[in-house]
Formats: structure tokens, C-alpha cells, sequence
């Protein structure tokens, strides 16, 4: 088994982040002994966005929201997740 180096401390989230872009995670940590965790209670950051949309079609998608019994907001995300899943070819659904 070979020796595995030390995580460093980091300043930051972002230090954190860029270190782990460019660090090879099997010099730090052992992958064959870890656990899947699950954060039931985790929610995602989210980012406050200016989305500039034609009135029929934010009317129409207020149609659609009010049939689903959904925000309008909601259901523009779910419609946006759905369509980038699809185009990455990935079937992940959260």
C-alpha cells in the first residue's frame, strides 16, 4: 500500500477548489476504503440570474406552472435541468 500524502489546509473554498482541479485524489485519499454519504438536508448553491423572456412566453409558461400547481420559477428550472441533462447525454434527475 503506498503512503498518501497530506491534505492540505486551505485559505478557502476556492483554494480549495482550484487545489482539487489540478491534484491527482488518489495521492490523498484512499478510494477503495471510502462510503458513499448522502446529505438528505443539502441543498445546492443557487445564483440570482436576469432572464429576459418574450411576455407570451412567460405567460405561457405561467399557464403551464398553474396547471402543474407549481412557482412558475420551479418549473422554468425543471424545464432547463431536464434539457441540459438531455443534451449532456446524462439521466441524472435531481
Amino acid at each position: 500500500m503506498k503512503k498518501l500524502k497530506n491534505i492540505p489546509k486551505f485559505k478557502d473554498e476556492k483554494g480549495e477548489r482550484t487545489f482539487w482541479l489540478k491534484a491527482d485524489s488518489t495521492q490523498y485519499i484512499e478510494w477503495k476504503k471510502s462510503k458513499r454519504a448522502v446529505f438528505p438536508k443539502l441543498k445546492p448553491s443557487t445564483a440570482t440570474i436576469s432572464l429576459r423572456l418574450p411576455e407570451s412566453l412567460l405567460n405561457e409558461l405561467k399557464i403551464v406552472a398553474n396547471k402543474r400547481d407549481v412557482p412558475y420559477q420551479s418549473l422554468i428550472k425543471m424545464f432547463l435541468k431536464e434539457r441540459v441533462d438531455r443534451e449532456l447525454g446524462s439521466d441524472q434527475s435531481t
